[in-house]
């Protein structure tokens, strides 16, 4: 929710910025497209279909997209944004990786998204939603870069999201906000 956030304000930031400098919007040059369809696959399995499989194969799958799309934005890194949000990547897969493929998330940020009468049923080291393991803070390798902080109480669906992702949403914005800049600065249109 917040990368497909991100993404929006981006693109609406990007088209508004544009049309306000007269100039048509350009959505940016990205090379190896097919890496995201590629490393869409194995979160298709976890996130998408509608039976659940093993523990062991969702971390496994999860854990599989992530150097697929680090590849894709190294390739892109040139692009503006690219590098925050390989950055982001790069925080989560490693968090994921230490924790045993999945995003840690600690009892008190859960007992912000369910009730206590659901919480009690949660051990840990139990499967939290589709991509979080339900852990302690004194069990989680590198804490600070778990499922910690959430969205504002007022927004319909919170979700709880980690350091990694502010950097992901951050770079995804900037992608799709700033890419009609390189023809601004070449038209030479002061910013």
């Amino acid at each position: 929710m917040v990368l497909l956030t991100a993404l929006g304000a981006g693109l609406v930031f990007g088209l508004a910025y544009s049309r306000w400098q007269g100039i048509p919007y350009r959505p940016p040059e990205l090379r190896a497209n097919w890496l995201v369809f590629l490393a869409f696959l194995p979160q298709l399995i976890v996130l998408y279909l509608p039976y659940r499989v093993s523990d062991q194969i969702s971390a496994l799958c999860l854990l599989a997209s992530l150097p697929i799309f680090l590849g894709f934005t190294w390739v892109n890194r040139n692009v503006s944004g690219m590098k925050i949000l390989l950055l982001g990547l790069a925080l989560n897969f490693t968090v994921m990786a230490a924790n045993g493929g999945f995003m840690p998330i600690s009892p008190q940020t859960a007992g912000q998204l369910v009730s206590e009468n659901v919480l009690l049923d949660f051990q840990s080291g139990d499967r939290f939603g589709t991509k979080d393991i339900y852990l302690t803070p004194e069990q989680t390798r590198l804490e600070w870069l778990a499922d910690r902080f959430l969205t504002p109480a007022w927004i319909f669906h919170r979700v709880a999201f980690s350091f990694g992702d502010i950097f992901i949403a951050i770079g995804a914005f900037s992608i799709l906000a700033f890419s009609s800049l390189v023809e601004i600065k070449n038209r030479g249109i002061p910013i």
